[in-house]
């Protein structure tokens, strides 16, 4: 049999990671997270890691592997799901991957150019005129400049966004344009499903987990971290919103109704992304369903090779 990676996808509180605990039961084996926060040891709540219970059932890669300190690139996830696939098909003919950084898997599956080298002084008066005008300047340039990243990127993470736009306007490319445009040869095989649920339940689903996340302790954890508030780690929705909270800009209230929304966008933009992946096969997050769809297209994929 080749050896076959299963990819999970979807928006956010999806059960993308459910159902990715399963299917590596199903197949015994192990799975790697393709989520850009998770990685990070100091994150927990706020990310919605796979429970205690769920890490103790499956081995996870990808999931506490890195400091917030560590600046974390598609490239280098690349090089380390790669590295992981690897570990998993000498003993495993399957590998799963789960996670709604559409970035990552496209690397992961695709694999990336590499970005030519920009120009310092854009950096530099980039830097400057976010800091002088915040947030919304860079939402509105990237929005002028650079649609294809805002309709798909990470349009509340200035660290992204700054640098969306460095490129922008050194290469006159949009950053989403380097890929590559034929695929690297991988010695595996890709099977790629997307979750999807009705928007109305989506939404119910998400507002509810962050009301669940409060209730966690997320305020306490985001309190731990505000010394570390500047780092691109925690330019990340859940923890940005509630450091806005502490700053006095805005009321505890208001900052969760501001998770809930901006979680909302999130995954609006994820769904936007996905969308555009014609090898994504779109089923609902019933096990039964997903295996289905996997064990079909795994047999097909046999037949073509």
């Amino acid at each position: 049999m080749n050896k076959t990676s299963i990819v999970i996808a979807g928006p956010t509180a999806a059960g993308k990671t459910a159902i990715a605990v399963q299917l590596a039961q199903h197949f015994n084996t192990q799975i790697i997270s393709a989520d850009s926060r998770q990685c990070y040891r100091e994150l927990n709540i706020g990310v919605a890691k796979p429970s205690v219970e769920e890490l103790a059932q499956v081995h996870h890669y990808f999931i506490n592997s890195h400091g917030i300190h560590e600046n974390v690139s598609a490239a280098d996830f690349e090089h380390y799901a790669l590295d992981a696939a690897g570990k998993i098909f000498r003993n495993n003919d399957i590998a799963v991957m789960v996670g709604g950084t559409g970035l990552y898997i496209k690397a992961f599956a695709e694999g990336l150019d590499k970005i030519p080298a920009t120009d310092e002084k854009i950096r530099d008066l980039i830097i400057h005129s976010y800091r002088e005008k915040g947030i919304a300047w860079l939402q509105d340039q990237l929005k002028a400049e650079d649609p294809a990243f805002a309709a798909a990127g990470e349009m509340q993470n200035p660290q992204r966004m700054m640098r969306a736009l460095e490129v922008k306007r050194s290469t006159g490319r949009s950053i989403s344009s380097f890929q590559l445009k034929q695929n690297p040869k991988r010695d595996f095989n890709i099977i790629q499903v997307g979750l999807e649920l009705p928007r109305e339940l989506l939404y119910e689903r998400i507002n509810s987990r962050v009301d669940k996340m409060i209730e966690a302790g997320l305020i306490d954890e985001v309190k731990s971290l505000l010394p570390f508030k500047e780092l691109n780690a925690l330019q990340t929705v859940g923890y940005k919103e509630i450091f806005s909270y502490f700053e006095g800009t805005s009321t505890k209230a208001g900052a969760i109704e501001q998770i809930k929304q901006n979680t909302r966008h999130y995954a609006k933009r994820q769904m936007t992304w996905f969308r555009k992946d014609e090898a994504v096969e779109w089923v609902a997050p019933v096990f039964e369903e997903v295996l289905e769809n996997v064990e079909r297209r795994t047999i097909d994929v046999q037949r073509s090779t």
